[in-house]
């Protein structure tokens, strides 16, 4: 199991930029994936990027070029550097961990707000 904690939202003017945080309550060393997905409002919560285990990265076509995944296995934390944001990316961030191979199990934060306006 695995507890997370996102933080880093808030309201930004567009073109602004953000960090968003998630803590995890246990090393991420081990874990498959993690990843940010987001719901914005009257939305279906959808993918942001994903980093692996070896480092690879994906990102939904949406925010390519300008948003960054990172991970920091000694602070057993994730990073989302969002920048250039448009009101479009307006959303509750939600940080996510898939644990196992043969039967992953997902684990999700609380959500932290991003909201872009001028």
């Amino acid at each position: 199991q695995v507890q997370l904690v996102e933080s880093g939202g808030g309201l930004v003017q567009p073109g602004g930029s953000l960090r968003l945080s998630c803590a995890a309550s246990r090393s991420i060393s081990s874990i498959n994936g993690m990843g940010w997905y987001r719901q914005g409002p009257g939305k279906e919560r959808e993918f942001v990027a994903r980093i692996v285990r070896d480092g690879t990265t994906n990102y939904a076509d949406s925010v390519k070029g300008r948003f960054a995944i990172s991970r920091d296995n000694a602070k057993n934390t994730v990073y989302l550097q969002m920048n250039s944001l448009k009101a479009e990316d307006t959303a509750v961030y939600y940080c996510n961990a898939r644990v196992g191979t043969a039967v992953p199990v997902d684990y999700w934060g609380q959500g932290t707000q991003v909201t872009v306006s001028a």
